[in-house]
């Protein structure tokens, strides 16, 4: 993929580094009970939804709180694994890649249609999810050249069954 997918990679590792912290301590919050976070946690996470006007976060729909479970036990760990495979070079990211973007993109075509459909969400707030939207697309399309350029090069490499030879 050469330095162009080298920068997505590094772009990538930095993202999901970012969801190994922010998923448990911020988004988690809506399902977890609050008493188990720090104060200065919930604070910060009341203060974004009071600045950005997150009015999902605000009124935690049944949608989103399983779109958050959803993110917890099955993105977060993808994260993890992700970034552990960007650093110890695993041929299987990839794969983890695809998965994870075409879950984000899912999730995310829900959130942004409650939105837009609504017409409750302000500018402000629309630009800090839509990044999520590319995001998820991004590492979509990382999963899927990792797996074209593998494919590309193996389609001469088939293995010929030879037939059995009879005992006679």
């Amino acid at each position: 993929m050469g330095a162009f997918g080298k920068l997505i990679d590094a772009f990538l590792f930095l993202y999901f580094a970012l969801m190994v912290f922010i998923v448990p301590l911020f988004d988690a919050q809506t399902v977890l009970p609050k008493q188990i976070y720090p104060k200065v946690l919930t604070d910060l996470n009341k203060n974004y939804i009071a600045d950005f006007g997150d009015y999902l976060l605000a009124e935690e729909p049944h949608f989103l709180v399983g779109l958050i479970w959803h993110e917890l036990v099955f993105l977060w760990p993808l994260s993890i694994a992700n970034v552990y495979a960007i650093l110890a070079g695993k041929s299987w990211f990839g794969t983890t890649c695809l998965i994870y973007g075409a879950s984000v993109v899912t999730s995310m075509a829900a959130i942004l249609g409650e939105m837009i459909g609504s017409g409750k969400a302000s500018e402000k707030l629309l630009m800090m999810y839509v990044p999520f939207m590319g995001i998820g697309i991004l590492a979509t399309l990382r999963g899927v050249v990792s797996r074209s350029t593998k494919s590309a090069g193996s389609v001469d490499k088939r293995s010929t069954v030879k037939p059995r030879r009879k005992l006679a």
